[in-house]
């Protein structure tokens, strides 16, 4: 199975953490959920999954203390007369009415090596394909070479069906495909205990209401693994 390294870095970044209820606060690192998400924003399709397996710190880990302009509710789904433009309220927000203004502790200056691999979990069949009991087709040699072509392909030239992001869609992300085994630079030299971190939302459990999962992350030379199949994940 193979797998691929993203070096990407930006200005700033907040993975904020779900016992915060007000301020956003960031975890010190890089989440697997958030860096699945780059993967994702580089190449996604429903027929594959993404695995991040190891998260290199390569900054020091560096925090600002900011000030910013949110909003205090989501759009609630519309009603069909709403869409019709028979009822009110209308559809939308009035910025002015729902601006709030909060502090948050956010990373700076940050820059992270992600090691990932993707599985084909389902393939939809194209015309001329004979279905399996379960009513798909499943060609996994001819998938997976196809999408990790694909994949190397967008990375390589940089492009990406939405822009990544460090944990907020305003924290741009940049992004290039590495191999880490021969580049000459190293994690940050530091070891501790990062406690409990969000490792991804469980969709298959409820797609409406997601588990939330957990893992006991250890940074370890600046290392961090978030291989599933080498880490305890709690939900």
């Amino acid at each position: 199975m193979h797998s691929w390294c993203l070096e990407v870095w930006g200005d700033f970044a907040c993975f904020t953490r779900p016992e915060m209820k007000v301020e956003r606060v960031s975890y010190d690192v890089i989440t697997p959920s958030a860096a699945r998400a780059i993967f994702e924003a580089i190449l996604w399709k429903p027929e594959i999954r993404w695995n991040i397996t190891k998260i290199e710190v390569m900054n020091p880990i560096r925090w600002i203390s900011l000030r910013r302009n949110e909003l205090g509710r989501v759009i609630a789904r519309p009603t069909e007369s709403q869409i019709n433009g028979e009822s009110k309220p209308p559809i939308g927000i009035f910025i002015e009415d729902e601006r709030q203004q909060r502090a948050g502790l956010f990373l700076r200056d940050v820059r992270y090596r992600i090691h990932g691999y993707f599985e084909v979990v389902e393939h939809r069949p194209n015309d001329g394909e004979s279905l399996g009991e379960s009513g798909w087709a499943f060609d996994l040699g001819k998938s997976e070479g196809k999408y990790a072509a694909m994949f190397e392909r967008r990375a390589r030239s940089g492009q990406c069906f939405h822009r990544p992001y460090l944990g907020c869609r305003e924290f741009a992300c940049y992004f290039r495909l590495v191999n880490a085994d021969e580049s000459s630079d190293r994690p940050i030299n530091e070891t501790r205990d990062l406690g409990y971190m969000l490792y991804d939302l469980d969709f298959d459990h409820d797609p409406d209401d997601p588990l939330p999962l957990f893992f006991r992350a250890y940074m370890e030379n600046g290392v961090i693994i978030t291989d599933r199949r080498k880490v305890e994940v709690r939900g």
